[in-house]
């Protein structure tokens, strides 16, 4: 059974095929889940169901938090937008401009626009690396400022599945003086009143879902040498979501805590000009950086993928049928995305996580009517 707070006419069948979802009989049946639409800057689709734990004692709420995994990094890149806005960075300069340390072996080079597009040539690390190690933020940046491009900057994309939080993260704490965690509550979070951590506070474990991992992926994709970075060194393992210590760090590519209200209103900000809720975001110009095409249409490790500066641009239907929707999706299913066509921002947020690496079948049919057409 789902709780439908809130469904204006028209997004009738978006609420069926969401509550469909707790009725499958395969791997992506729903446990639990959350869908929030604005259009326009007014929200138009609050739905939630289902348990946050497996054992169903804890219900889905409203305010239910749930680890979205990558679909972190599109808050990240709006951090970074923001910062390219107020003039503090630059995508066409030197990341070593803000950081000097950066420059060592052969990266002296490599720009902000190459970090954001996945294009540095960093998606891993070379030292030995725990989970254990991911918890000490200048250990990380230490290392990654030392370690040598793995594959020439520039010459191709290849996904940045951890590396990407601590390069952007650290460019928001030089220029800024406030680690990511920080800035994002100050600047994001708190003036759009969204429920949305990178690190949850104490007082909210309660409302923290438990992840689900997925089951063995039944076609796994085989990573080039290119490719293997952020699937070793260390392995990733999606139980590490339910531990204490990670559910607490500040790790912005991947641990970011959400509810489904708490991404959308980021997202429906975006696709209404930048502003929500008389909250300005990000200027038009700065939304229009945001989402320039950078290199071909093609990721090392995903596959079919047009990144832009931290987001990656609607292609084969990720974010419904309009071609100039953009957001970020997480491994397992969540998702947030705006799309200007519509002017609407969505986001769904899961915690039976799905196999697919890319496509997830229920991410994709709510994307779709998420922003199809609404009769009249």
């Amino acid at each position: 059974m789902i709780v439908e707070r809130l469904l204006r006419p028209g997004f009738e069948a978006l609420r069926d095929q969401f509550a469909a979802h707790f009725e499958r009989s395969d791997e992506f049946r729903e446990l639990g889940a959350g869908l929030v639409v604005f259009e326009a800057g007014e929200k138009v689709v609050d739905l939630y169901g289902g348990y946050q734990d497996p054992s169903q004692l804890h219900p889905w709420t409203g305010r239910t938090l749930t680890h979205i995994w990558s679909a972190s990094k599109g808050v990240m890149a709006v951090a970074i937008a923001q910062l390219v806005d107020a003039g503090a960075l630059d995508y066409d300069a030197p990341v070593a401009t803000w950081w000097p340390e950066f420059a060592q072996n052969g990266k002296a080079d490599i720009t902000l626009d190459q970090v954001m597009s996945h294009r540095a040539g960093l998606n891993g690390f070379v030292e030995p690396t725990t989970t254990d190690d991911l918890y000490d933020w200048e250990r990380i940046t230490t290392r990654l400022a030392k370690q040598a491009p793995l594959w020439p900057p520039g010459s191709t994309a290849s996904y940045h599945g951890m590396t990407y939080g601590w390069l952007t993260g650290e460019l928001i704490r030089r220029v800024t003086g406030l680690m990511p965690r920080e800035y994002i509550s100050l600047h994001i979070a708190q003036p759009l009143g969204s429920d949305l951590w990178l690190g949850v506070p104490p007082g909210r474990e309660d409302d923290i879902a438990d992840i689900v991992p997925p089951q063995a992926d039944l076609h796994p994709v085989k990573p080039n040498g290119i490719a293997a970075g952020p699937t070793i060194n260390p392995r990733p393992d999606a139980n590490t979501a339910n531990l204490a210590g990670w559910r607490t760090a500040q790790l912005p590519a991947v641990n970011l805590h959400a509810s489904a209200e708490g991404l959308a209103r980021m997202y429906g900000a975006l696709a209404n000009g930048g502003q929500l809720d008389g909250v300005r975001l990000l200027s038009g110009p700065a939304i229009a950086g945001l989402v320039l095409a950078r290199g071909e249409p093609r990721d090392e490790m995903l596959g079919e993928r047009q990144w832009a500066r931290g987001v990656a641009l609607n292609r084969g239907g990720l974010y419904g049928d309009h071609p100039n929707a953009f957001g970020h999706s997480g491994w397992g299913g969540s998702f947030g995305f705006a799309d200007p066509a519509s002017a609407r921002g969505v986001a769904y947020v899961v915690n039976r996580m799905g196999s697919a690496l890319n496509g997830d079948p229920r991410a994709r049919a709510l994307a779709r009517l998420a922003t199809a057409q609404r009769k009249p």
